[in-house]
Formats: structure tokens, C-alpha cells, sequence
């Protein structure tokens, strides 16, 4: 069977609309939580995406079938995981500048390579644990400890990347048995289950109305943004597509500036740089790997 064509210029059109719709979602996520919690965020996030994956569904397949899992147990822990990263991420966002979270969320993949052994039955080698320990030197200097007071913002940004690995690790098994539409329709079922509750034990508040528009950005942008980046893998390599995400840091860096008179500090574009060539190097060893049958 033939391969697939590589379509570049449409992987990197996508992409920008992943990046464009992360970016949002930062900074509709630091406006809301100037009245909510990120449990009462989570919730709302998850109401409205809930509602747009239910319509969804109904309009391409006029049933919800597709909902129904074999596997419930998988969906329920990648969901936990997938919900601590996001609070923590979201947390993140009001206690450190947003380019250095973005920075420490890069260390994801450097993560899902650590776990993946235990998890997946993966093997490590010799060069994923220079990968790993190149990808921790960037995450030090991109916290700068000893030269700069660090706050539970850097260990939320480090925590989220984690969750974020362990939600990538349980996605790769749900995919091998549930569709795109069953997994989100679960996500945000969940999630906005745990938010709720959460919200309830620690003090649910009304949004007030100028939190409305703030809330769909956040809902919106958490779909788009996954959907962007999802259709751009399926268009070109991942060694093609993941140097056009890297564009993320020196925008949101931008905005930082811009918006909320956040300094640009050179060392976190160094450290988010090594982060990067540690990924770039693990994803060409895997590519080498399965050329060689490895």
C-alpha cells in the first residue's frame, strides 16, 4: 500500500491554529481566574465542551453509540490525569510568567519517554536517558534556582507536564479501541464531573457576565487547539510538525509582554531550546529506529 504524501504547508497551516488556540486559552484562563477557582473553570470548560462534543456526535452519526466503551477503566484514569495536568497548568498560569510555563510544559514528551517503560513496555536506552537528562538541564535553567525565588508555579508547570505525559500514555491505549469523539465526549463528561464536585467541597461561585466570554474561549480553544494539532500530525511527520509548535514560546513570550508587563528573560528561551533539541533528538532516533526495524 502506498504511503501517505506528507502535506507540510497544510501540517503548518494547522498548526497555527493549534498555537493560535493556546495562546487564547492562556490568557482566557489567567482573566477567569480572577473570579473563579480552577476547579469552577475546569467545570465550565468541561459543561460547554461536553455540549459542543454532544452535537457533535449527533449531527455526523444521529445516535450516540459510538459513546459506548469496553474499556471505562482506561478512560477514567487518563482522565484523572488529564484533569490534575490541566488544574495545575491552569494554576500555573497566575503564579509564573507565561513563557516559563510553557517552557516546563515542553518537557512533556521528555516525560511520556521516562514513563513509558513502566508503562508501555518501551525500552530505554542509552540515548533516551541523555534526552531525558539533556531535557532536565533546560527545565534548571528555566526555573534558575539559586538566582531566582521559585514558587509553586514552577512545580505546577513541571507537575502538569506530567500529567500531560501520563494522559498521552493512556490516550495512545484508548486509541487502540475507541474513536476520537468517544474518547473527548468522556473527557469532558468526567472532568466536569471531578470539577463539579471539587468546586461544591471548596466553594462554588456563579460567574459573573464577564466571565462568559472568557469561559467559551477556554472551552472553544481546549477542543480547537487539540483538533489543530491532531489534523497536522496526520498531515506531515511529527519531525516535521513539532519544530512549528516550538513557535509558541517566543509568541506567548509576546504576549506576556505585552499584555501583563512580563520581562523577557533570554535564559528561558535557552533552557526551552535544549528542552526542544532533546525532543528533536528523541524523535529522530525513534524515526531511525523504525527504518532500521529497531
Amino acid at each position: 500500500m502506498e504511503s501517505k504524501q506528507p502535506q507540510p504547508l497544510k501540517a503548518a497551516l494547522w498548526m497555527c491554529g493549534a498555537i493560535v488556540s493556546f495562546i487564547l486559552m492562556a490568557v482566557a484562563g489567567r482573566a477567569v481566574q480572577v473570579e473563579l477557582s480552577t476547579f469552577e473553570l475546569m467545570f465550565w470548560r468541561s459543561l460547554i465542551g461536553l455540549g459542543i462534543v454532544s452535537a457533535l456526535i449527533w449531527i455526523r452519526h444521529r445516535d450516540f453509540a459510538l459513546i459506548r466503551t469496553a474499556h471505562p477503566g482506561l478512560h477514567l484514569t487518563r482522565n484523572v490525569f488529564h484533569f490534575t495536568g490541566q488544574n495545575l497548568w491552569f494554576y500555573g498560569l497566575t503564579m509564573i510568567p507565561l513563557s516559563q510555563l510553557v517552557a516546563l510544559e515542553f518537557t512533556m514528551p521528555i516525560w511520556v519517554l521516562l514513563l513509558a517503560p513502566m508503562l508501555l513496555g518501551e525500552q530505554m536506552t542509552r540515548t533516551k536517558a541523555i534526552v531525558a537528562l539533556i531535557g532536565f538541564i533546560g527545565v534548571l535553567i528555566v526555573a534558575q534556582p539559586g538566582t531566582q525565588t521559585l514558587n509553586a508555579g514552577h512545580l505546577a508547570g513541571i507537575l502538569a507536564a506530567i500529567g500531560f505525559a501520563m494522559n498521552l500514555i493512556f490516550t495512545r491505549k484508548i486509541m487502540l479501541f475507541d474513536t476520537v469523539l468517544c474518547v473527548l465526549f468522556w473527557m469532558t463528561f468526567s472532568q466536569g464531573a471531578m470539577a463539579l464536585v471539587l468546586a461544591l467541597a471548596t466553594g462554588f461561585h456563579w460567574p459573573g457576565d464577564a466571565m462568559w466570554p472568557w469561559l467559551a474561549v477556554v472551552a472553544v480553544t481546549g477542543l480547537t487547539a487539540h483538533f489543530s494539532l491532531t489534523t497536522a500530525l496526520g498531515l506531515a511527520p511529527a519531525m516535521l510538525v513539532a519544530p512549528m509548535e516550538f513557535a509558541r514560546l517566543p509568541l506567548i513570550a509576546l504576549v506576556g509582554v505585552w499584555l501583563y508587563a512580563e520581562p523577557l528573560d533570554p535564559m528561558v528561551f535557552l533552557g526551552a531550546a535544549l528542552i526542544f533539541s532533546a525532543n528533536i533528538w528523541n524523535l529522530r532516533a525513534n524515526a531511525a529506529g523504525r527504518r532500521s526495524g529497531g
